[in-house]
């Protein structure tokens, strides 16, 4: 499997994923500047966590309008995987290639911590390694992660099995939603499921000397549909 990995000014877990998906397909991982208006041929593209152009305007809304994404655009309306994690996520929306906005949270705090999410469609690219209904535990770290999408998108999203993940049963004495986000929600895909976004960061709990392995399954995933 061919992985590319978008780099915009203020990504701070581009080389975290790499990493990851290094470790999990056993080959390079190319690194494609956002001031890029091309890329090579791939199998996955991934937007990373981080604070793209600083957060300025909104989260992700200077970075979809980057030359890079008009490449991502189109590979990913040929089909090409795409995978959104963070400020990935809130790039995704702001390029059209999700329906939603990431809102800030509703404690308009910073929010770092472990989460658990249950994984909601495991008949995916991205989540076949999965059991339906498997929770997980996954790091968030994030301001504006709190997920919204008008009422009749999130029936469409119902029925077209578009919920990735969903928060749920938390640590003793914390909120089991970390920022508020509509119907639970902390990830979601487009109506093919080949583009997928999430707020929480599978590459963090990739590695037991990082506390936990529970988003390796999500590159095992990818790395068994598209080899």
């Amino acid at each position: 499997m061919k992985a590319s990995v978008i780099v915009f000014p203020g990504s701070n877990c581009d080389r975290d994923v790499q990493v990851a998906l290094a470790n999990a397909t056993g080959g390079p991982v190319d690194m494609v500047w956002h001031g890029d208006s091309e890329m090579s041929k791939t199998d996955l593209i991934v937007l990373p966590g981080g604070f793209s152009y600083g957060d300025y305007l909104r989260s992700g809304a200077m970075s979809a309008r980057s030359p890079v994404m008009r490449e991502v655009v189109t590979r990913a309306e040929q089909g090409v995987a795409v995978l959104g994690i963070c400020n990935g996520f809130q790039v995704l929306t702001e390029a059209g290639l999700l329906p939603g906005a990431l809102l800030p949270n509703a404690g308009l705090k910073f929010v770092c911590r472990d989460v658990q999410i249950r994984v909601e469609n495991s008949q995916t690219l991205f989540t076949n390694g999965y059991q339906q209904g498997q929770t997980l535990r996954i790091p968030v770290a994030h301001h504006d992660g709190q997920y919204f999408v008008e009422a009749d998108t999130l029936a469409e999203m119902r029925a077209g099995d578009q919920i990735a993940f969903r928060y749920c049963n938390g640590e003793a004495g914390r909120k089991n939603n970390p920022n508020g986000s509509i119907d639970d929600i902390a990830g979601v895909f487009n109506r093919r499921k080949t583009v997928l976004g999430l707020m929480p960061h599978p590459e963090r709990a990739a590695d037991l000397t990082h506390g936990g392995t529970d988003g390796q399954g999500l590159l095992n995933s990818l790395v068994s549909t598209l080899s």
